[in-house]
């Protein structure tokens, strides 16, 4: 299987991470013309599910290092599997709400709320699990983070004020999405041996291996939680299976493509975490609000018309999550 042998590449994948995660929301957007989130989640978690079994059959396998996939998959223990699981299915429930809040708040407000408060929680947890890095840089990089959640909150509050479509229902959802979310990745980490992939301790996972388990973790959950949200929707009347069977196979293809951009990323984190630890590498991949807020600000005009403070504060925001991810970069060069 491949594996990443330095630090600096291991901070390129956690960049393409930051940019898969905040990117995929996009696909949701693209669909949400016609097509209902719910409908999309389905496609995307589909996405997900196949972008993780070509991975294990290709990346997984190939090379001489490491325990392939077929090979790793017959000797992991089952609470490993278990744990895996458990992170698919936590972060489905998150992220279903966070689909929620996107279709009612946009991208720009809930990306940087939600996986804001994702990172937030979840460095301090997966750092405590398994101490790498330096903590000063390290958590200084997670405050300037926070600061730039709240100067983003203030503004979609002052946006909301202004008229546009925001609604604290949206922000509300983002924000519980964002406390479920810190956890996931902590019980998928907890499958791997992230001292030594090159020969991982016998009964535990590979990040192959633990992003393929964790993959169908998410499928297996959404026919609960998706089924739930399509009966009785967070917005709008209840939409039936009917309505997705008969969807066009170009709208199924976005949320399967959706699926595959957030795949990517996740399986390049779980990939780095063995150089660069646990925290830093979710730290960095949960960089991801400034990339959706980018999208949103410049590319949808979620924010077109606000104030001049508005856009100040969003001027701020970007500049604070920057520095944020630099300091956090510097907690593992030292």
């Amino acid at each position: 299987m491949y594996i990443v042998n330095s630090y600096t590449l291991a901070v390129i994948f956690c960049f393409i991470t930051m940019i898969c995660w905040g990117s995929w929301g996009n696909t949701q957007k693209l669909a949400s013309k016609n097509w209902r989130y719910e409908l999309f989640y389905w496609d995307y978690t589909i996405g997900i599910l196949l972008f993780a079994l070509l991975l294990v059959f290709t990346l997984g396998s190939l090379g001489s290092s490491g325990r392939s996939f077929l090979e790793d998959i017959q000797q992991i223990e089952p609470q490993y599997i278990v744990s895996a699981l458990i992170g698919g299915v936590i972060f489905n429930a998150s992220n279903i709400l966070l689909s929620a809040s996107t279709s009612i708040a946009g991208m720009a407000v809930a990306f940087p709320l939600g996986v804001g408060l994702a990172l937030v929680l979840g460095v301090f947890i997966n750092y405590f699990s398994m101490p790498k890095g330096d903590p000063f840089w390290l958590f200084t990089g997670v405050v300037l983070i926070v600061v730039a959640i709240i100067c983003n909150g203030i503004a979609a509050g002052k946006n909301q004020k202004e008229g546009t479509n925001s609604s604290k229902k949206g922000i509300v959802l983002a924000a519980i999405a964002g406390i479920l979310m810190s956890f996931f990745y902590r019980f998928v980490a907890a499958a791997m041996d992230l001292n030594n992939f090159e020969s991982p301790t016998a009964g535990m996972a590979t990040p192959y291996t633990a992003f393929f388990i964790f993959a169908i973790g998410i499928f297996l959950s959404n026919f609960i939680f998706n089924t739930l949200v399509m009966k009785r929707p967070f917005v709008g009347t209840s939409v039936s299976y009917k309505e997705y069977f008969s969807g066009k196979m170009s709208t199924h293809m976005v949320g399967i493509l959706g699926g595959c951009i957030w795949g990517l990323g996740t399986a390049l984190s779980y990939i780095a975490a063995g150089k660069a630890g646990a925290a830093i590498s979710y730290a960095l991949g949960q960089g991801a609000p400034m990339i959706a807020a980018l999208w949103g600000v410049l590319i949808w005009q979620e924010f077109r018309g606000s104030t001049r403070s508005t856009n100040r504060l969003l001027g701020v925001m970007f500049v604070l999550f920057i520095l944020g991810l630099s300091f956090i970069i510097l907690s593992g060069g030292n």
